[in-house]
């Protein structure tokens, strides 16, 4: 092994979309050998999806609706893969009604049964709702400073609870202000001008970017146990958990964890949509069929539960003042760690942010860039 340890230009510590994109840029842009490595047993990370024991393409870690408005970064990824519309739709169970959510005109309508309500009636509704909060300091305040507190309790505040087991005052008002409030009938969850999934999946896209002579792929292989051992000419890129690189030394950052239930349903489809919030009823947050997404033929379905926990996979960083100021001490020593030993840390784990699948690779590209600018030729 030692002749191999030697050809290494750099080593990367998790198989995700970071890893996968730094993988493919440093082999094919610079020729560079790299040893890419994973605690799984798989790549592509939380985009992992698979194949059911039913033969239904299943999200293994919760859905991933792919969107951006970023045209540079749709072509880079449309070198690995084809694309389907996404079709990105979520409904909210309240009141024992399906409501479309992210609140919107149509939302709007239902709640308060006024079917002819117009954008302009709609703006001055929720101008008599809101509460005057002219600077929300939590969750709490900033949903109600825009939708007023009959909204609040039956959309957010019991899913918030859910999904956090912290009260919404007790979060910061980003958790809520990524979730928009639209004055027209446009339904999609999001607004991005490209919405569109891998015409194959995650895996299939991840999997062709790292089909290269130049990258070797070690699963189930933790860092700690290579790290002593193979030590890449250049850099290595760490998308790992932050405070477990320094080994806790400040103590363990806190995230949320989640739980999946999959259940198949002996029919072509059985929710009106991909996704339904439960925010008042129920353990799981929400339910998901993503063959809504995938647009896969099949005579099943697949049907996930969403559990949320406060132990396991880590999957959402807790967005708390004293969360953000105990990583702020991690990323000082990752700094530090950049410029002694060139340990790159990029990614959700690696900087306990919350990013959605286009920003992590586009945070990836990114730091690949600072790599090449330093060592490539």
């Amino acid at each position: 092994m030692s002749d191999q340890q030697q050809k290494y230009s750099l080593l990367i510590v998790g198989a995700g979309p970071v890893g996968c994109v730094m993988a493919e840029r440093a082999a094919n842009i610079l020729g560079w050998k790299v040893l890419l490595i994973d605690k799984r047993n798989h790549v592509a990370g939380n985009c992992y999806d698979m194949y059911h024991e039913s033969g239904v393409l299943i999200h293994r870690y919760g859905p991933h609706y792919f969107r951006t408005n970023n045209e540079e970064l749709l072509q880079y990824l449309s070198g690995f893969t084809d694309w389907i519309q996404g079709d990105y739709i979520v409904k909210a169970s309240t009141r024992g009604e399906l409501f479309p959510f992210p609140i919107n005109l149509l939302t709007l309508r239902q709640f308060f049964k006024m079917p002819d309500l117009t954008p302009e009636g709609a703006a001055q509704l929720l101008e008599e709702k809101r509460e005057k909060i002219d600077n929300p300091a939590n969750s709490e305040e900033f949903v109600l400073s825009r939708v007023g507190r009959e909204l609040y309790e039956a959309f957010y505040l019991g899913y918030t609870l859910k999904q956090w087991a912290i009260h919404p005052k007790d979060l910061a008002a980003s958790v809520a202000g990524r979730i928009p409030v639209r004055l027209n009938t446009d339904e999609r969850y999001v607004d991005h001008k490209n919405q569109v999934t891998p015409a194959k999946g995650f895996t299939e896209m991840f999997s062709k970017m790292i089909d290269n002579p130049n990258i070797d792929v070690m699963l189930e292989t933790d860092y700690n146990d290579i790290k002593d051992t193979i030590k890449p000419a250049f850099a290595t890129v760490y998308a790992g958990p932050i405070d477990e690189y320094f080994d806790y030394r400040f103590g363990k950052l806190p995230w949320r964890s989640l739980e999946f239930d999959f259940k198949k349903v002996e029919a072509e489809y059985t929710q009106p949509c991909v996704q339904i919030n439960y925010p008042n009823d129920y353990d799981y947050t929400r339910t998901v069929e993503i063959k809504h997404v995938t647009k896969q033929q099949h005579t099943h379905t697949i049907v996930s539960y969403e559990y949320p926990k406060a132990e396991g996979d880590p999957y959402y960083p807790i967005p708390r003042p004293v969360n953000k100021e105990l990583y702020e001490r991690y990323k000082v020593l990752g700094i530090e760690e950049t410029e002694k030993n060139n340990v790159y840390f990029c990614g959700r784990l690696a900087e306990y942010t919350y990013y959605n699948t286009d920003e992590v690779i586009e945070r990836a590209l990114a730091t690949f860039n600072l790599i090449r600018q330093r060592y490539g030729s």
